[in-house]
């Protein structure tokens, strides 16, 4: 393995074929402390990746021991079927790409930032630091993927009712303490039983994960897709005040309008949905704010559907 001196480079690391390679590892350098013993830190580094089931905490003493022996000033880390994005450390001068792996399972993409480039020196000795992770990284996952499917609507992938409540109380708690404007929408999927009547419930499971997906696409990382109950999703928008949540909220209409979903029998469906979005006021309580919005949605269905109405 090589590194590019002016992108990050890329390498797929298969822990199954990685050893520990104690022999030959980079010795310290610049402000690393040159009597690192090599063997003694993944020694430690072992021990302590033992201690936790948080891929944070985990990737946080990869890096401090790490950077003891090579100059490793920072890493990122991230790893889409968990929803998990990572920057710890500094950036650095250049950058190296992992793919890890482990068995044909995706265990995420690392990118390490080095402080500097060791010309005529092979990354080959990293292996052995990645191998530390294998066990580790792997169980944190784990666990981590085990957390979200309980919070998570199995169809569709967004939160379900548990998540929804504790992610309500939490972000009403923050607006109330520190004033910060809070909104939400209720959404519903217009004329959704005619699909199930018509087309069956396959289809209409179809339709719920192509609207959830098209909805999470228009929605900053911030925010959060809850799945309200039937074909209702609630979306809770953090940091956002009345006209920016009523700007979301017409685009998301606009980008169910516009999807295309095509049934098993070649026709093409046509979507849309009703939005009601109401925002946080000082001193309201979970329930007041949801039939705010839910109030505004039934208004928008009786006046048409496919449109967005603003709680009174």
């Amino acid at each position: 393995m090589a590194m590019n001196r002016t992108s990050p480079s890329s390498n797929v690391i298969e822990f199954d074929s990685s050893r520990l390679k104690l022999a030959g590892m980079l010795r310290p350098r610049g402000e690393h402390s040159p009597t690192a013993d090599v063997a003694e830190l993944q020694r430690r580094l072992n021990l302590e990746l033992q201690t936790s089931l948080e891929p944070e905490h985990l990737l946080g003493l990869f890096l401090a021991r790490l950077g003891m022996a090579l100059p490793v000033v920072g890493l990122g880390f991230r790893h889409e079927p968990t929803d998990l994005q990572l920057e710890l450390g500094d950036a650095g001068v250049h950058s190296l790409h992992y793919r890890l792996q482990h068995d044909g399972e995706n265990l995420g993409d690392l990118l390490l930032h080095l402080a500097s480039n060791p010309l005529g020196q092979t990354l080959a000795p990293l292996d052995g630091w990645l191998g530390c992770l294998l066990y580790p990284l792997r169980n944190a996952l784990l666990y981590r993927a085990a957390l979200l499917d309980a919070l998570r609507d199995p169809l569709t992938g967004a939160g379900n009712r548990v998540a929804m409540n504790r992610a309500l109380s939490r972000e009403i708690e923050l607006a109330r303490r520190h004033g910060q404007p809070l909104s939400l929408i209720m959404l519903d999927i217009d004329h959704f039983k005619q699909v199930n009547d018509r087309f069956g419930h396959h289809c209409g499971d179809q339709v719920l994960k192509a609207v959830s997906t098209c909805i999470r696409a228009q929605l900053r990382n911030v925010d959060m897709l809850f799945r309200y109950g039937g074909e209702e999703f609630l979306i809770l928008l953090s940091n956002t005040g009345e006209d920016a949540a009523e700007r979301v909220g017409q685009r998301l209409c606009g980008a169910v309008e516009a999807m295309r979903f095509d049934t098993e029998e070649g026709m093409v469906l046509p979507l849309s949905v009703s939005l009601g979005c109401a925002s946080y006021r000082l001193s309201e309580d979970v329930d007041t704010l949801l039939k705010r919005a839910d109030a505004a949605l039934y208004q928008a269905k009786r006046n048409g559907r496919n449109q967005l109405r603003m709680a009174i």
